[in-house]
């Protein structure tokens, strides 16, 4: 009954526009409440114990290593590294944005991050060129998708503290899903500029490519710390959200020179605003999934999938669409709190990875971010842009086909996701 009074509650909550972390905590006072037999201390207990995990740590620090590099000039190198790659081909500016945005998701952790500071930079580069302002704003809001998938990403270290699985696996199991994505974003873009008449810049020289490459290089280097301090035993993964952090400084105020001391506490406030908002829907979404687990929702609904059916392949494809809906009206965090102690026992049981799953999970949530009504990414780009949410999302439709299909690929094919997890075993 206590889960029936949960769940109703929260779908009022949203309904009623109430923001997600306010309906989370105000969906289980409301179930408490109507149990009548625990106290509602339990409620401020839970929400401590929800933070309280040293791995989260990196949160922050991936957070601040951010707002760093952005304000540090490595965004307009990357910009400027990823132009000669692939500006020339057709569609020019709009392939830039989508290669960029792999590069900087290898920064910043967060799609919403790397849709401001990919999107700031290239929508006027964009409007000068005479690109379309609502194609340009629909592919500034899908390229940042892969800002959660390829490592470090925010939601991968949620789901592996939530899961108990290791976020250095997880991370190594996003590379290849993020690449997939991008490239698979850019075939698209080529049809649909090809359509659109958009041509390409002038291929650039080797020596070009190789001068943009160096200046562009210390920011490239952060996954390759991230990655090879984590395999490396040298430190953890939260160690290693902080040597991103240090490096983005270095590298701002040492190496390129436009991070000034006027800069930080811009900088830090970005990151504190950031951070705060992500933990508090963590406390809130934590203190959620601690009352479905008590009640053994969990258990109930396991029981019921595989009394449905035991075949990994139907319960990962009845999984998607549960996740593709409910991507479309939580946020990433949020919804991996709630869902992988729901959804991890089941998959388990059927003899799936849970590394591979939340990986599979995450990609999910990534194509959350660009589908109404709810897409943070699609508010972002409307931000930057200043197309309305309307005409954005009537361009975004083709890059969520793709995007499902990529999912159905990676789903089906998991040596895609488990070939860098298991070679550095």
């Amino acid at each position: 009954m206590t889960g029936w009074i949960l769940f109703a509650a929260l779908a009022v909550f949203l309904i009623l526009n109430v923001p997600i972390a306010v309906a989370l905590g105000l969906a289980t006072v409301t179930a408490i409440i109507a149990d009548g037999n625990l106290p509602l201390t339990l409620v401020v207990q839970r929400l401590f114990v929800a933070n309280d995990s040293f791995p989260l740590l990196a949160i922050p620090f991936f957070m601040l290593a951010g707002s760093v590099m952005s304000a540090g000039g490595v965004s307009t190198r990357l910009v400027a590294f990823a132009n000669t790659l692939v500006g020339w081909l057709t569609g020019g500016l709009t392939m830039v944005v989508t290669l960029t945005s792999m590069f900087f998701a290898a920064i910043s952790g967060s799609s919403a991050a790397t849709c401001a500071a990919i999107g700031s930079t290239m929508i006027p580069a964009m409007k000068e060129k005479g690109y379309d302002k609502e194609f340009s704003a629909a592919v500034i809001a899908a390229s940042g998708t892969t800002g959660i998938v390829i490592p470090p990403s925010v939601p991968l270290v949620v789901y592996g503290v939530i899961a108990g699985v290791s976020i250095g696996d997880l991370f190594l199991g996003g590379v290849v899903p993020g690449i997939i994505m991008g490239l698979s974003m850019m075939g698209l873009i080529y049809f649909q500029a090809k359509a659109r008449g958009y041509v390409g810049e002038d291929r650039p020289t080797l020596k070009a490519v190789f001068a943009t490459f160096k200046e562009s290089v210390w920011g490239l280097m952060m996954p390759v710390i991230i990655l090879g301090g984590i395999y490396g035993g040298i430190f953890t993964p939260t160690e290693a959200a902080a040597v991103a952090a240090f490096w983005g400084i270095f590298v701002g105020m040492f190496v390129y020179r436009e991070l000034k001391l006027k800069d930080f506490p811009k900088i830090f406030v970005s990151a504190i605003i950031s951070t705060a908002v992500v933990m508090f829907i963590m406390d809130a979404a934590g203190l959620f999934s601690w009352i479905i687990t008590s009640n053994r929702i969990p258990q109930n609904l396991a029981a019921y999938f595989l009394e449905l059916t035991t075949n990994p392949h139907l319960i990962m494809l009845f999984i998607n669409v549960l996740l593709l809906i409910v991507g479309t009206f939580l946020n990433a965090s949020a919804a991996i709190i709630i869902l992988a102690p729901i959804l991890v026992p089941v998959v388990t049981k059927v003899g799936i990875d849970p590394v591979f799953f939340g990986v599979i999970m995450t990609v999910n949530m990534a194509i959350g971010t660009i589908t109404p009504p709810v897409g943070v990414d699609l508010f972002v780009a409307q931000t930057v842009s200043g197309v309305s949410l309307e005409r954005i999302t009537r361009l975004i439709w083709p890059f969520i086909l793709v995007l499902v299909v990529d999912l159905m690929l990676l789903t089906y094919i998991p040596e895609l996701t488990m070939f860098l997890p298991t070679l550095m075993k």
